[in-house]
């Protein structure tokens, strides 16, 4: 049976939260981001959409165990150095609503979940805002990486058909340290981005 997907805001988010950081821990951890998370870590990072009273969290639950998360807030609430590169290029950020993570366990994938997570946060980003675009960001890596998996694929395409565009010209900065091992890493994010209202372009 497909899992289903129920959002959650404001404090209803909260008793949630911890499964988005144990996910996090988990998905992140496998291509591309290699990421080597510890929940103290992630308890701080979520403390941005905990607090950001238009936040939202989409949950996927198989019975009662969440499999997959995805999150969203506006992007005025979100880190600075997330709002660091539309600043810098003299966007407002206020028109834009940031489509965090979204972490789903391996098995689940293919159920059409992902495109269950992607309206949800659409549909509530024009609830709660008037923002004209949404928009996330994903890690860059180059084709030669060393830990590039056999036959892995980028989900360009995926985002292309639920309507984003790559904007490379946007991205950000972020470290995290890797399961390479070693100090933390510097790795550039570079942002796609939606229009809420079809007539409206960035």
């Amino acid at each position: 049976m497909t899992p289903r997907v129920e959002f959650f805001t404001g404090a209803a988010m909260r008793p949630h939260l911890p499964a988005l950081a144990r996910l996090r821990i988990a998905v992140f951890r496998d291509w591309p981001y290699l990421y080597d998370g510890q929940f103290d870590a992630e308890r701080v990072y979520l403390s941005d959409l905990a607090q950001s009273p238009r936040g939202g969290l989409a949950v996927a639950f198989d019975g009662e165990t969440p499999v997959g998360c995805s999150t969203c807030l506006p992007l005025a609430d979100a880190e600075a150095a997330i709002q660091a590169p539309f600043r810098a290029a003299g966007h407002d950020p206020a028109r834009y609503f940031y489509f965090g993570e979204s972490v789903l366990l391996a098995e689940y994938r293919g159920q059409g979940i992902g495109v269950a997570f992607f309206a949800a946060r659409e549909d509530h980003a024009r609830r709660v805002s008037d923002a004209g675009y949404a928009t996330f960001c994903a890690v860059e890596r180059p084709a030669d990486h060393p830990l590039r998996p056999a036959g892995a694929l980028p989900l360009d395409a995926f985002w292309q058909r639920r309507g984003y565009r790559h904007h490379p010209d946007l991205a950000c900065t972020m470290r995290w340290k890797q399961v390479d091992g070693g100090d933390q890493v510097a790795n550039r994010l570079s942002f796609w981005i939606k229009p809420l209202q079809p007539a409206r372009r960035p």
